[in-house]
């Protein structure tokens, strides 16, 4: 047996990452605490959802929200966490809401001055909030970052542009936080120094901050995307996809332990990482990339430069730009900026089918979400496609929201959380819980 063989099996014996199963012992039933979901999928195994809905009918309720964001709620219980400005339209706040499963408001709170945004599909509220169910974790354009109690208290906050130098990003910040047993991590990856800096969740004291910069063509060192947390012979480890590569970083110190490159061989410019990966099962990592061409799947484990040794297949014509792919049932599932739909084997990178969405001049910037055999993609013009795919694509049916949509729709206990510019819906039969 070769020793290539043998360490890849060990690998595969001793891997465990956090994205086993929807729901772990000691969780709530009403579960989505990162704006992938439970597993960083984004998808679910649980639940029957609505396929019929819109702007006036076919949910429990409809809030109006005090300013426009992006970002998805999260669920933690009975409550709704979500980020989203507050205050003067002209001089806004960064803020988040707690509402209860009924939409009442339960607190709101604010962490400082925002920073609005210039695209017309962004906001000052992109990344989504985490949670462990101890304490609720943000972040904001503005650079704001805080720690809050699950009671709406602020625990700490700073302010990263502040603190470590201004933001060079040409568009809207859309990395969210992730969560380790003990830090908050951000990702911060632009044009100038970018790092990885972890905050102690409860005091908010920095654990470890370390370097991330490479030099890219212009842009590629732009990264929206938002890291993952695996677990690796009981420990942990983040992976961070974003400046032409994948690095894998450990979780106590930062200290980077292997990286895979070669996502840019022709040096193209503005080749920027948007969408975010994807993890397929506990040994592959998937990544879109190219502006809506390429897509690879990296072997997780190894040591050093794994480029050539870890990066096991790529596709140059089933990529996304900005939508981010999903993982569901061995399969992954890539909706195109431009409605394509293709179901892919994440082990070889093989179709297995491909559609097209119905066609229109609006793109698809929301991540789709799949749940109930369905899939949820919602187009920027506010109309969310659901599908069966059972075994191929078919188009059940076709729902308008009544305003733009970037968030992407989180499905919990029966329910549908979607995010306008303007509302929070809770899609569904007011008596399922």
């Amino acid at each position: 047996m070769r020793l290539s063989f043998c360490v890849t099996l060990i690998f595969l014996l001793v891997v465990t990452t956090l994205v086993h199963a929807d729901k772990a012992p000691g969780q709530p039933s009403k579960y989505w605490p990162a704006w992938r979901g439970p597993t960083g999928s984004g998808s679910t195994t649980k639940g029957k959802y609505a396929v019929e809905f819109d702007a006036t009918k076919g949910h429990a309720w409809k809030l109006a929200l005090p300013g426009k964001g992006c970002s998805t709620p999260i669920v933690y219980g009975d409550c709704i966490y979500l980020t989203t400005p507050i205050g003067d339209e002209d001089s806004p706040d960064d803020g988040i809401l707690a509402l209860d499963w009924n939409g009442k408001e339960q607190w709101r709170q604010t962490i400082g001055d925002a920073r609005k945004g210039k695209h017309r599909n962004g906001s000052a509220s992109n990344p989504s909030p985490v949670t462990d169910g101890k304490g609720i974790y943000v972040y904001y354009k503005s650079g704001n970052a805080a720690g809050l109690t699950m009671e709406g208290k602020v625990k700490w906050s700073h302010n990263l542009q502040k603190k470590y130098g201004k933001d060079t990003l040409y568009w809207d910040l859309g990395t969210s936080p992730v969560l380790t047993k003990k830090h908050v991590i951000y990702a911060v990856m632009h044009g100038g120094p970018s790092y990885l800096v972890a905050f102690d969740k409860e005091t908010g004291e920095v654990a470890w901050k370390v370097d991330r910069t490479y030099k890219t063509p212009v842009e590629n060192d732009h990264s929206y995307a938002t890291p993952h947390v695996i677990e690796v012979d009981g420990k942990e480890r983040i992976l961070v996809w974003g400046a032409e590569r994948v690095t894998c970083h450990e979780a106590e110190s930062g200290k980077m332990i292997w990286s895979c490159a070669g996502f840019n061989p022709q040096n193209k410019r503005n080749w920027v990482a948007v969408g975010s990966s994807v993890l397929a099962g506990d040994d592959m990592l998937v990544v879109p990339y190219g502006r809506n061409k390429h897509i690879a799947g990296i072997r997780l484990g190894g040591k050093g430069d794994v480029t050539e040794t870890h990066r096991v297949w790529t596709r140059d014509n089933a990529g996304s730009f900005v939508p981010t792919p999903v993982y569901y049932k061995g399969h992954i599932y890539v909706v195109r900026d431009r409605g394509e739909v293709i179901c892919l084997n994440p082990k070889n990178g093989e179709t297995i089918w491909q559609a097209q969405l119905p066609k229109h001049r609006a793109s698809y910037y929301a991540s789709p979400t799949i749940a109930d055999d369905k899939l949820y993609a919602t187009r920027e013009d506010g109309v969310i496609f659901v599908a069966d795919i059972k075994s191929e694509l078919k188009l059940l049916s076709e729902n308008n929201m009544g305003e733009r949509v970037i968030g992407s729709p989180v499905p919990v206990a029966n329910r549908l959380l979607i995010r306008g510019e303007k509302h929070l819906f809770s899609v569904g039969k007011a008596d399922l819980n």
